[in-house]
C-alpha cells in the first residue's frame, strides 16, 4: 500500500519503501542534445533539447495534446493529466524533452510494478513529435528513463511494440538490445487510433536496468539470411521458394518478414502482413524459440531472425 510519498512494495520477502521524492532518482541536470538536421524541420532541430521530468500542469496538458497528435484526436487510451502527475507519487516516471523555450517535443511515461515475484518498471507509452523523430530522441528518453531507475531497486523494464513496425523492431532489437518475451495477440483492442487500423498483436519486450550500455545485437550472417523464410505476405515474385510455417519445422534458425514501412500502406494491405504473421509469431515463440535478430536487405525486406532454444546462435 501507499503511504506519504511512497510505496511499500514487496522484494524477496521484505518491504521495500521507495521513496519517490525526485532525489531518490537521482535526477541529473537536465539532459541536453541537438538533433541531427534533416528535412523541412532542420532550422528548427538545431535547436538543443532538454530532458527532465514533467512538473506542472502546463507539462502535463502539453504531455495529452501531444498524445492526440501522435495517436489522433479519437485515440481512447490516452494517460490523462492527473495520471502523469499521480503516477510520479507511486514510484513511476513522467519525463519529457524540452526545447529552451518550454515547448515539449517528447515524452515517455511508465509504471511500477512486480512480475514473477520482481520489481519491474513497466514503460507504458512514448512519443516523440514528427519533426524530432528519426534523430535519436526516442532512444535517449529510454536510457534516461533507466538511468533514473538504477537506483530504485527495479531490475527490468517492460513495453510493447507492434512487431509490423520496422524502425521500432530496429530501436528495440539492434539498438536497446531488448529481448523479446512474448507475443500477445489483439493487446489493447480498438483504440480509435488510426495507427491502430491493422489491430494491435504486440511483442512484451525486457530491458535490464543494470546494464549501463545497450547490449549490441549481433550482425546478420549467412546462416540467417539462408534460413527458411515461414512467414510473408510479399508479392511471391521475389525469388523465395514457397513461404510456408511448415518450412521451418525442426530448423534452428527461421525467417519472418514484416513490411519496410507498415504505417505507409493501405489498411487491407497492413492486415494481410497481420495475419500472415500472427500465426507464425504465436507457434515459434509458443515452443521455444526466440527472436535473436532483426535486419534490412538491400531491396529494403525487413526479416525478423528467430533461434531454437537449443541454438547456440541465440543471445
Amino acid at each position: 500500500m501507499g503511504y506519504g510519498t511512497g510505496v511499500a512494495i514487496a522484494r524477496g520477502g521484505e518491504f521495500v519503501y521507495l521513496d519517490v521524492d525526485p532525489a531518490h532518482f537521482r535526477f541529473r541536470e537536465p539532459r541536453k542534445m541537438t538533433p541531427r538536421s534533416a528535412g523541412p524541420a532542420a532550422v528548427e532541430q538545431q535547436t538543443p533539447v532538454f530532458i527532465r521530468p514533467l512538473r506542472n500542469a502546463d507539462d502535463y496538458d502539453a504531455c495529452v495534446r501531444l498524445q492526440r497528435e501522435t495517436w489522433g484526436e479519437d485515440f481512447a487510451d490516452y494517460v490523462p493529466a492527473s495520471l502523469l502527475k499521480v503516477v510520479q507519487l507511486i514510484g513511476g516516471l513522467t519525463v519529457g524533452a524540452f526545447t529552451p523555450t518550454g515547448r515539449l517535443v517528447g515524452f515517455v511515461f511508465g509504471l511500477p510494478g512486480v512480475r514473477e515475484g520482481r520489481l519491474i518498471h513497466w514503460s507504458h507509452m512514448l512519443a516523440v513529435q514528427r519533426e524530432y523523430r528519426d534523430h535519436g530522441l526516442g532512444r535517449r528518453l529510454k536510457e534516461h528513463q533507466r538511468e533514473l531507475l538504477q537506483g530504485a531497486g527495479v531490475e527490468t523494464i517492460c513495453w510493447t511494440f507492434d512487431p509490423l513496425v520496422a524502425r521500432n523492431a530496429h530501436l528495440n532489437l539492434n539498438r536497446l538490445g531488448t529481448e523479446v518475451r512474448e507475443y500477445v495477440p489483439d493487446m489493447y483492442g480498438e483504440t480509435g487510433s488510426p495507427l491502430h487500423t491493422f489491430g494491435t498483436d504486440r511483442f512484451v519486450v525486457a530491458w535490464p536496468v543494470a546494464e549501463l550500455e545497450p547490449i549490441a545485437a549481433p550482425a546478420a550472417d549467412v546462416s540467417w539470411r539462408r534460413a527458411p523464410l515461414v512467414a510473408s505476405a510479399a508479392p511471391a515474385d521475389r525469388g523465395e521458394r514457397e513461404v510456408s510455417l511448415a518450412n521451418g519445422d525442426g530448423r534452428p534458425l527461421v525467417r519472418i518478414e514484416i513490411p519496410a514501412d507498415v504505417e505507409t500502406l493501405e489498411p487491407g494491405v497492413a492486415r494481410q502482413w497481420r495475419l500472415a504473421t500472427r500465426p507464425a509469431f504465436v507457434r515459434l515463440l509458443g515452443s521455444g524459440y526466440r527472436v535473436i535478430g532483426f535486419y534490412t536487405e538491400e531491396r529494403r525486406r525487413c526479416f525478423y531472425v528467430l533461434s531454437s532454444a537449443g541454438d547456440v546462435a541465440a543471445r
